[in-house]
C-alpha cells in the first residue's frame, strides 16, 4: 500500500472519552404535560374511567383529576416525553363520547405543554 493510500484512509476518528459517555447518558429528553381541558359535556365517571383505561390511574387519582379539571378548567394527567404525551393526547381525543350525558357529542379536549426547565 502506498503512502497516498494510507493518507486517504487515515481520517480523524472521534474518540469517546469516559466524560463524553457520561454526558451522553445523562442528557434527558424534554418533558411534556398532558393537559385535560374542562367542558360541561362529560361526567366525573367518564373522566375517572378514561384515566383508569388510558393512564392506569387508580380511582382516587382519577377522581382527583376530575375534580381539578372541573374546578380549575384543566388538569395535568401525565408528565412524560413528547412522543408519549402526543400519543396520550390523541388517545383522549379518540376516547369517545360520554354515554351518561345525552348532549355529549364526542371526546374531551387535551393538549400537551412543555414543562419549564428548572
Amino acid at each position: 500500500m502506498s503512502e497516498e493510500d494510507l493518507t486517504a484512509v487515515a481520517e480523524p476518528v472521534a474518540v469517546l472519552t469516559p466524560e463524553k459517555v457520561r454526558k451522553q447518558k445523562h442528557k434527558k429528553q424534554p418533558r411534556y404535560n398532558v393537559v385535560l381541558w374542562d367542558d360541561d359535556d362529560h361526567s366525573y365517571q367518564y373522566v375517572v374511567s378514561m384515566m383508569k383505561l388510558l393512564f392506569a390511574h387508580g380511582l382516587e387519582k382519577g377522581f382527583e383529576i376530575a375534580k381539578t379539571v372541573d374546578a380549575d378548567g384543566k388538569a395535568i394527567c401525565l408528565t412524560t416525553t413528547r412522543e408519549h404525551a402526543e400519543l396520550k393526547r390523541d388517545q383522549i381525543h379518540a376516547f369517545g363520547k360520554d354515554e351518561l350525558i345525552a348532549r355529549c357529542k364526542g371526546s374531551m379536549s387535551a393538549s400537551i405543554e412543555p414543562v419549564p426547565e428548572s
